[in-house]
């Protein structure tokens, strides 16, 4: 089955509209902007939804961000209003009160702190702008838990979720973005690894597998199936206990 991304892109748009008329009649979209191609395609389409009046990126470096650039350009080529909010005093702050609490600050509590200061951060900036936050997730990515629990994966809204890496692409080229931002190579921006490195597979293989259940290399598919099953508590509420008294 091909992808129609001129029909998706529309289907999206009135979607964003229609979300936005229903939960925030007049209110602003709220996107941390990253410089890669989610964050990019996830304000592109609220702008083509609302108008570039009515979004706000943020951008967030935690300290120095090698790929700063990428974000700006998003910005300057939407037109749309930003904040500049360094992260890094929070983040080492945070960080120093651990271990002088006496906690051993592990590798993994560095990596998906950022992504969750960078949400409280949004949160902070649509609070105070009469914004909503925009999950920019993609199916790809929730598929096999690439993102941070109450960081990345939350917001109030998510455009892309059932839409692959490959057709968030194809949905940034119909809006015209530039093909730099659309092409860059996908990152966490605080490992210092590409998200493929991570994996230890190609987000080509990984769509492949989601739309038509074809996998060459038995390995990989077991270690898909094993991320998906390991990770779906990120996509579900929280597990809560009901007490019904008999």
């Amino acid at each position: 089955m091909s992808f129609d991304a001129s029909k998706a892109t529309k289907a999206t748009v009135e979607w964003i509209r229609d979300w936005f008329e229903k939960n925030g009649n007049g209110c602003n979209a709220i996107v941390g902007i990253s410089g890669g191609k989610d964050s990019s395609v996830a304000a592109a389409l609220c702008v083509e939804a609302l108008g570039k009046d009515r979004v706000i990126g943020v951008l967030m470096p935690n300290g120095e961000q090698s790929d700063f650039d990428m974000a700006l350009m998003l910005v300057d080529h939407l037109g749309i209003k930003h904040y500049i909010i360094n992260i890094a005093g929070a983040f080492n702050s945070t960080i120093e009160q651990l271990e002088d609490a006496g906690i051993e600050v592990g590798k993994d509590t560095r990596i998906n702190l950022p992504p969750r200061l960078r949400m409280a951060t949004l949160y902070a900036v649509g609070q105070s702008n009469n914004g909503r936050v925009i999950n920019t997730c993609n199916l790809s990515e929730d598929w096999v838990g690439y993102s941070t629990r109450y960081g990345d994966s939350a917001g109030d809204m998510s455009p892309m979720s059932f839409f692959t890496t490959a057709e968030v692409r194809a949905i940034g080229t119909e809006l015209g973005l530039p093909k730099e931002l659309i092409e860059k190579v996908p990152t966490d921006g605080l490992s210092g690894q590409t998200d493929e490195d991570k994996l230890g597979f190609t987000y080509e293989v990984l769509d492949r597998y989601i739309r038509t259940g074809e996998i060459d290399d038995p390995a990989t598919k077991e270690r898909i199936d094993s991320l998906h099953e390991k990770n779906l508590f990120k996509l579900r509420f929280m597990d809560c206990f009901k007490y019904e008294e008999v």
